[in-house]
């Protein structure tokens, strides 16, 4: 597997940053800049991905394109083709979103208005629109797995692949935003085994977080750094090996350095002790 984070560790140059990365004993990376950062600047970050053999998992397209405010959905759905080509130019893994919010007031919240119809027709049609625009032929653009919008199980998300009908759709996943039910926490590794065998052959980057159940009434799931809660990560880890070798999971959702630093020698001991080598 290719071992990355989201975070951006300081730098004062695209090399040291490609060093910094390899020196923690990284393979993947999220590109840490986007398509209006200009030609030069992405060329430097992109030339220092190939000159430290650091593959560039994802590029973030983060926003929300169904968005019920016209002007919020245009600048996302501008964004996103934006960053598809940045991707596509960089031979990027995939460029990752959200389905995004159909209603409510946080661009990634839930909402009653996410499990209807219009909601469902809204994200079909945004996704060909910025895949149509772009014509990919390097990368792919992908969901990223979620709770409480679409796609909220690997079964929807293989109903979304069909539905939008394009080869440059792929899957993004992220097995904890699927853990949303005692059932899938105290199974994920039979949770995983499902998710892995109804996507596996379309898995383009997968996230790497953890999860831990609480004692207290009524169920409550709490997202924690990845290693320290009771998920399978092992597995997690065993299933992207076994699509390929390349396949990145990028560590995410922590907060300064030395957590991202922490939780990349605990992956790497999962790892090990699960057989997995981490290019």
């Amino acid at each position: 597997m290719r071992l990355g984070i989201s975070h951006v560790l300081p730098h004062e140059t695209p090399v040291q940053w490609a060093q910094e990365l390899r020196a923690l004993g990284l393979s993947a990376a999220v590109f840490p800049v986007e398509y209006t950062a200009g030609e030069d600047l992405i060329a430097d970050y992109a030339d220092a991905c190939r000159r430290s053999g650091l593959l560039i998992a994802e590029v973030g397209a983060w926003s929300n394109p169904v968005s019920e405010n016209a002007e919020e959905r245009e600048r996302a759905l501008d964004k996103c083709i934006g960053q598809l080509r940045l991707a596509d130019e960089l031979g990027a893994r995939c460029c990752v979103n959200i389905a995004g919010a159909f209603g409510g007031a946080r661009w990634d919240g839930f909402h009653r208005a996410n499990y209807t119809q219009e909601a469902w027709d809204a994200t079909v049609a945004s996704i060909r629109t910025i895949i149509d625009a772009v014509k990919p032929k390097r990368t792919v653009y992908c969901m990223e797995a979620m709770q409480w919008m679409i796609p909220d199980s690997p079964q929807q998300y293989l109903k979304l692949l069909q539905a939008v009908d394009r080869e440059a759709f792929g899957v993004h996943i992220d097995v904890t935003n699927w853990v949303y039910t005692p059932r899938h926490y105290l199974y994920s590794r039979e949770f995983i085994d499902e998710i892995f065998d109804l996507l596996g052959d379309g898995v383009r980057s997968c996230h790497l977080k953890d999860s831990h159940l609480g004692q207290e009434m009524t169920s409550l799931l709490r997202e924690v750094p990845v290693g320290l809660g009771e998920l399978d990560i092992a597995h997690y880890i065993e299933r992207a090996e076994d699509l390929s070798p390349e396949t990145p999971m990028i560590i995410e959702h922590l907060s300064g350095d030395q957590a991202y630093r922490d939780a990349v020698q605990r992956v790497q001991g999962i790892a090990q002790r699960a057989g997995v080598a981490i290019r």
